[in-house]
């Protein structure tokens, strides 16, 4: 594969800046690892879990890529950005009813080639078995099976790559998670002296503690007080907003000049500034704050943002 062209995605674009919190001057160093510039459409953790697996399905010859997300999923969009970039036919398994009209996330997938089928919510935590799954498998013996989020072994190995060398430079490093596969990824590239943070995008997301120490034993065992999950600043649960983060996420941008997304890299930074408030990093202390990208997922939000804006406005008269 071919990943010195323009048009391929480069990770020598993520750069580490530091930043500034909105309403926080603490004596932590803070800072941002930009994988969101990686790519425009295969960016930030989607990247990094992916290219090990594009090699394996270059390896294997493969012929295509079936995968799984909900309807608003950055994997699904950036699983069709990468089949149409490297030629590999896609298919998208999606949560839920269909859509009609589809939304952004869904367009943008429908438009790079990626054939989408529906699952009901009650058939879908089985869908790796279901009877579709097989047909469309025994249809065409060339696909590819990656799982939701893309996480799986190659999927870890990418994401350790996140972690800086050298190891010690950073005391925590903070990421959003989905399936725990970024987390668990990073968790097996830190030293035994860091901290690895990870904010659910869902809630009651301390079930993904156990998901990511699993995870990141398949590579090498790490003490479990490496990791640390905080299940408090999912504002709702997985895509729901609140005013206050998207107040939070304009006076970010405005100040670092930095878009986050409002389902994962928003919740993420709110936390970490509500933390370093409360006094939970150690005083001089270095943070790492990972941009995992996603601002696709900006689009297919906007209605539910403009929506949240309109009635602070409303609320402020």
């Amino acid at each position: 594969m071919n990943y010195t062209s323009e048009k391929y995605p480069d990770e020598s674009n993520s750069v580490i800046q530091k930043i500034n919190l909105p309403g926080y001057s603490g004596s932590q160093e803070i800072f941002i690892r930009r994988d969101d510039l990686i790519h425009p459409a295969i960016s930030g953790n989607k990247w990094r879990k992916m290219k090990y697996n594009l090699a394996e399905v270059e390896r294997l010859a493969k012929t295509g890529i079936l995968t799984f997300g909900g309807a608003f999923s950055n994997h699904i969009y950036a699983t069709a950005a990468a089949g149409k970039l490297y030629g590999y036919k896609t298919i998208g398994i999606i949560r839920g009813e269909s859509y009609n009209p589809l939304n952004p996330t869904l367009q943008y997938a429908f438009s790079s080639g990626m054939e989408l089928y529906y699952l009901s919510r009650k058939e879908y935590p089985q869908k790796e078995n279901h009877p579709l799954i097989k047909k469309l498998q025994n249809d065409d013996p060339g696909l590819y099976i990656l799982p939701e989020g893309g996480t799986n072994f190659f999927a870890l190995k990418g994401a350790a790559e996140i972690t800086v060398s050298p190891a010690d430079n950073f005391d925590y490093y903070c990421t959003a998670s989905g399936t725990g596969g970024t987390a668990a990824g990073i968790l097996t590239g830190v030293s035994s002296r860091q901290k690895v943070i990870a904010f659910p995008a869902l809630k009651n997301g301390g079930f993904l503690r156990e998901i990511i120490i699993n995870l990141a034993s398949v590579h090498i065992q790490k003490f479990e007080n490496n990791l640390e999950v905080k299940t408090e600043y999912h504002f709702g649960g997985y895509a729901k907003v609140k005013s206050e983060l998207i107040e939070f996420m304009e006076a970010f941008q405005k100040l670092n000049s930095i878009a986050l997304d409002p389902v994962y890299t928003g919740k993420m930074m709110f936390g970490v500034r509500d933390m370093c408030q409360k006094g939970d990093f150690d005083p001089e202390s270095r943070i790492l704050c990972i941009h995992t990208g996603g601002l696709q997922g900006n689009l297919g939000m906007k209605s539910i943002i403009e929506k949240k804006i309109k009635n602070r406005i409303l609320r402020d008269v």
